[in-house]
């Protein structure tokens, strides 16, 4: 994998990707527009991720991240800061093939995303973009149909919890670096156990709120198989700088998109 690729956070960058699309596909969105909502997505996550290099360079210089290539100066800062700008200008053009009220939604939800990177990253309130984002996303996808409509409160409350069941579980690795530069989020503020927990609960609430959605066989399956993959991956992410529990809230959010497809 090339460092330009490694430095957008390629996980998390097609997992959200495969989910949006896989969602606007199996609500009727035609082939060409759910290869628009999935160039606009991929190339918001893009834009997201290189941002949130590009701003922490420093800081993961200082504590030595070998996984971050921008710190190792395996990327120059103009090339990264260039890429941020490209991809986030056609994330904004592509998200308007969708029409006017989704491209809206999307660059909303960017901006959210965007402002985590810039600041709300090290405050209380880091969870609420990935609240807001995810749940904006449901709405882009809905809203870019070819008869558009606001998604049902359950799509939107799967998402957000999920969106903040990754927080939670992405900054497990990070807690001990991340206080060390002065980035204190929701997170590090309850701690190592007290993240694991509410990454827990949350994406078991994601699946409930599907079944809530959806009370069929496959919504229930859906929330067997999200408390295995959570269990698996909270035993697997105890070991340090594991990132298997993030991993594993990826997964459950790309099986909960499953289950809408099937569904």
């Amino acid at each position: 994998m090339t460092p330009v690729v490694r430095a957008s956070h390629p996980e998390p960058a097609v997992a959200v990707t495969l989910a949006a699309t896989g969602l606007a596909a199996g609500l009727g969105q035609t082939a060409w527009g759910s290869v628009a909502v999935a160039a606009a997505v991929l190339a918001g996550q893009l834009s997201v991720g290189w941002l949130n290099d590009l701003v922490d360079v420093a800081r993961d210089a200082r504590v030595g991240r070998t996984d971050k290539p921008v710190a190792l100066g395996q990327i120059s800062v103009s090339l990264i800061r260039t890429l941020v700008l490209i991809s986030a200008l056609a994330a904004v053009g592509l998200s308007f093939l969708s029409g006017p009220l989704a491209g809206l939604a999307h660059v909303v939800a960017l901006v959210s995303a965007w402002a985590y990177d810039l600041r709300l990253k090290a405050t209380v309130f880091s969870f609420a973009p990935y609240a807001v984002s995810f749940g904006l996303l449901t709405a882009f996808v809905t809203l870019g149909l070819p008869s558009p409509y606001w998604p049902p409160w359950w799509l939107v409350a799967t998402a957000s919890l999920l969106g903040c069941a990754a927080h939670f579980a992405n900054a497990l690795p990070d807690l001990v670096d991340d206080r060390e530069t002065g980035v204190v989020g929701l997170p590090h503020r309850v701690g190592p156990t007290g993240s694991r927990v509410a990454a827990a609960l949350l994406v078991l609430g994601a699946s409930a709120a599907l079944v809530a959605g959806l009370p069929t066989a496959l919504g229930f399956i859906a929330l067997g198989l999200a408390v295995i993959v959570t269990a698996i991956g909270l035993v697997l992410g105890s070991r340090p700088r594991s990132r298997a529990t993030f991993h594993a809230m990826l997964v459950v959010a790309v099986l909960d998109a499953a289950v809408l497809v099937a569904r």
